[in-house]
């Protein structure tokens, strides 16, 4: 028992760091702290990458929305009964007799 106390007492003061070994510790640490970062640094950025999809994904959907009922008013602006309640005003009206058709003859001689 007397060990594993004055192993952890070790530990704690960090004795593991001062001794004659330490060099191959602090070169452990250092490269873990260095993992450590680079793990931290894209959890970050895949967070950002995650809250800008979904911020795009809403936009999209708006612009969608938007375009189904810009294409649901003009699609009643281009009805027959909409446009003559527009030109009515200006004095045109649907004709009484149906159109005539006009053929050409192109004689080659």
């Amino acid at each position: 028992m007397n060990k594993v106390k004055k192993n952890v007492y070790g530990i704690l003061r960090g004795s593991f760091l001062t001794d004659e070994s330490a060099f191959k510790n602090w070169r452990i640490i250092i490269f873990i702290v260095g993992l450590l970062l680079i793990m931290i640094s894209s959890a970050h950025r895949a967070d950002e990458k995650v809250v800008k999809i979904a911020t795009l994904n809403k936009k999209k959907r708006e612009l969608h929305a938007e375009f189904v009922d810009t294409g649901t008013i003009l699609t009643r602006m281009k009805m027959e009964s909409s446009i003559r309640k527009k030109v009515k005003p200006t004095g045109l009206e649907t004709a009484k007799t149906p159109p005539q058709k006009i053929k050409v003859t192109i004689n080659k001689e």
